[in-house]
């Protein structure tokens, strides 16, 4: 008797993790298609209920769907425990980990007021995206990018660390030049000024008033531009060095007598030893 119903819950327990893991079938498209929308629609659920207007008038019946949600992905949550073989794997994973946390917040509604409004995070669901629609190929793009900002990362310190002191100095300058009666009350209220009016946000909370202090925000704006440009070119030269060079990677070969690297893919024999080469590359 015990051992028909292992049997029972392991053949159920399969289809389960088929239907809820199995992207490639049908039942798991539909699955994953139908997550994705209920994910959609909480989403859409929070922003709605942030408007006040919209709330009065529709709160009870937002609450209901909420909850409706809610319960749908705790049942999930622990169904995708429950049929997975490795229930500690999935649990601490990125995608485990962030499951879990979309739950909760209408549960800590009980004891924390407003807490509803963290079910936002179950945006970050959708990143499910690209294993649905077979996107995962571009994913590994996402490689490159890692690479480029960690080649990078030494000059953009630096740079921001140039941008800080800039930053201290006009700031500075312009407390001395326009003063509290122009609003620029403090040393680190104009730093504030500066790099708001450096990175051409301009919220116009502070404006200079005299002719030197507009003729120093002036320069701050142009500067700006510049600055904004130098972290994306930076970024984007390592980017291009890092694809240029895997393209390079693939296109050497090595020749089998003396493993001299050969770059040259018109080559026929190895300009070293005058080995004959293979015709296949390196990959």
């Amino acid at each position: 008797m015990l051992r028909r119903f292992k049997n029972k819950w392991e053949i159920l327990r399969q289809k389960v993790y088929i239907i809820i893991y199995g992207a490639n079938t049908f039942a798991g498209k539909l699955f994953d298609l139908v997550l994705l929308a209920v994910i959609l629609l909480s989403v859409v659920l929070v922003m709605l209920e942030s408007i006040e207007s919209f709330d009065m008038k529709h709160h009870f019946s937002l609450k209901v769907f909420e909850w409706i949600i809610t319960v749908f992905f705790t049942i999930e949550y622990v169904l995708r425990i429950l049929c997975n073989k490795k229930p500690l794997k999935y649990i601490f994973s990125f995608y485990g980990i962030i499951d879990f946390i979309s739950i909760l917040p209408m549960y800590l509604s009980f004891f924390i007021v407003d807490a509803q409004v963290l079910t936002v995070i179950r945006a970050i669901r959708l990143l499910r995206l690209f294993g649905i629609l077979n996107l995962v190929p571009y994913i590994g793009q996402e490689s490159h990018l890692k690479l480029a900002i960690k080649a990078s990362r030494t000059k953009i310190i630096v740079f921001v660390y140039f941008v800080l002191v800039v930053s201290i100095i006009l700031g500075a300058l312009m407390y001395v030049i326009e003063g509290k009666e122009n609003g620029f009350t403090s040393i680190p209220k104009s730093i504030y000024w500066c790099i708001v009016t450096l990175t051409t946000v301009g919220y116009g909370d502070i404006a200079p008033q005299t002719l030197q202090g507009q003729m120093i925000a002036s320069l701050i704006m142009i500067l700006g531009y510049g600055i904004i440009a130098v972290p994306t070119g930076i970024v984007t030269a390592e980017f291009s060095n890092i694809k240029r060079n895997r393209i390079d990677a693939r296109k050497r070969r090595n020749c089998t007598a003396c493993t001299t690297t050969i770059y040259d893919e018109d080559a026929n024999y190895c300009y070293n030893c005058g080995q004959k080469l293979n015709d296949v590359f390196k990959k």
